[in-house]
């Protein structure tokens, strides 16, 4: 393989009978829908234009229908009818937490199946979104991990779960929504079911597109995306996306990384912690975001918050801490409060923030580590689950 390849997987983004009919616009990079157009018999000197008046409606004004994009001449937009959609995951579930949260089932082109979920919060709201179907990472704390790899999704499925939200929050001109109102839907976080740099061109796409200054226009600063460290592909996460990185840590020692995030024996911390101290957009305004999941007796120790410390030190960051959000058959319980609480004072006095996150949308199985899909439950036991990871004994 070339030292520059992309890391991929050997799994299909798309079905492997590709659908016959109109084109979906939506995910089309500007460049892409500029091909599309021309090809369906747009004049190359109008295309340039085209695009950008298609892409405000579709992204900025959330319009579905060509009839309805009035700049454009009547006879233009019966045949962009005729050659294209606008057409977004279909909505299976919608539910509402006690809290507030919401989270959505939604289905794509084979059938399958994967959650999306909204969490609101005083003068922001965040939106989880997926990369894949399932995950391959079988990081053993998380339910999502426990659901094999289907596919990869498209950029039009990636940055579809955003417009999804939107509709349903009203946050489209054409819904009410003043220009000037303080969003509801303010961030974004490749936080869902699978590892967005093992799917990162279509990620890429989908996040440009969010970003677009006339579109979905959010800044890449609202932007997070969340790996379990796939090492050759963080830099250029900074250089191509530019949004804010977060990483899945967890763990102190390789030993222990090893059960709990199994990519970590493909790239262990001391590679993972060299890629982020030369991380291009780190700094003391953008930190690089720890998320450390706390579980009881496996990595919760005051010894593990120092080591914690020594690790990431010179490295700009936030340690988040994660009570654990446990499932059913999870082999793995949820860390005391008052032991979180140490553990936090612990690296809150070595000078860096420590947030323990509030667990969201417990009552519907939304909160962090939870999200698995229902066509895709396959359950297994606990005793099964706990023998792969490595921790029986």
């Amino acid at each position: 393989m070339a030292a520059n390849a992309p890391i991929t997987q050997d799994v299909m983004t798309i079905p492997r009978k590709l659908p016959e009919g109109p084109i979906n616009l939506v995910g089309l990079t500007r460049e892409a829908m500029r091909d599309a157009l021309i090809a369906a018999g747009t004049p190359e000197r109008q295309a340039k234009m085209r695009v950008g008046q298609i892409w405000q409606w579709i992204y900025q004004w959330g319009v579905r229908d060509f009839a309805a994009m009035t700049n454009l001449a009547k006879a233009y937009r019966a045949d962009l009818a005729e050659r294209f959609v606008i057409e977004l995951p279909e909505v299976v579930s919608r539910q509402v937490s006690i809290d507030g949260t919401r989270k959505y089932l939604v289905r794509i082109a084979g059938g399958h199946e994967v959650e999306v979920v909204y969490i609101p919060e005083e003068g922001r709201g965040t939106l989880c979104i997926s990369s894949q179907v399932g995950c391959t990472l079988t990081c053993s704390f998380c339910h999502t991990g426990t659901q094999k790899l289907v596919r990869n999704l498209t950029a039009g499925e990636i940055v579809g779960q955003v417009m999804v939200a939107r509709d349903d929050l009203g946050e489209w001109p054409t819904q009410g929504a003043p220009k000037d109102e303080t969003r509801l839907l303010s961030n974004i976080v490749l936080m869902g079911m699978g590892e967005p740099l093992y799917n990162f061109e279509n990620v890429r796409d989908a996040m440009k597109i969010a970003m677009d200054s006339e579109g979905i226009q959010l800044s890449r600063r609202r932007i997070t995306l969340s790996t379990s460290g796939v090492v050759p592909e963080i830099a250029r996460t900074a250089q191509e996306i530019g949004c804010q990185l977060a990483v899945s840590f967890h763990a102190t020692t390789d030993e222990v990384r090893d059960k709990l995030v199994p990519i970590n024996k493909k790239w262990n911390i001391a590679e993972l912690l060299d890629a982020l101290r030369s991380y291009p957009k780190v700094s003391n305004s953008e930190r690089i975001t720890f998320e450390y999941v706390m579980l009881d007796g496996v990595n919760d120790s005051d010894e593990d918050a120092r080591r914690l410390i020594r690790l990431i030190e010179g490295i700009p960051a936030k340690i988040n801490l994660i009570p654990f959000n446990e499932w059913p058959g999870a082999p793995y319980k949820r860390s005391s409060n008052n032991r979180i609480r140490a553990f936090a004072d612990i690296i809150y006095k070595a000078g860096y923030a420590s947030p323990i996150r509030t667990p969201r949308g417990e009552d519907i199985m939304a909160a962090c580590g939870q999200l698995k899909s229902a066509t895709e439950r396959a359950r297994k036991s606990r005793a099964q689950i706990a023998a792969e990871s490595g921790l029986t004994g």
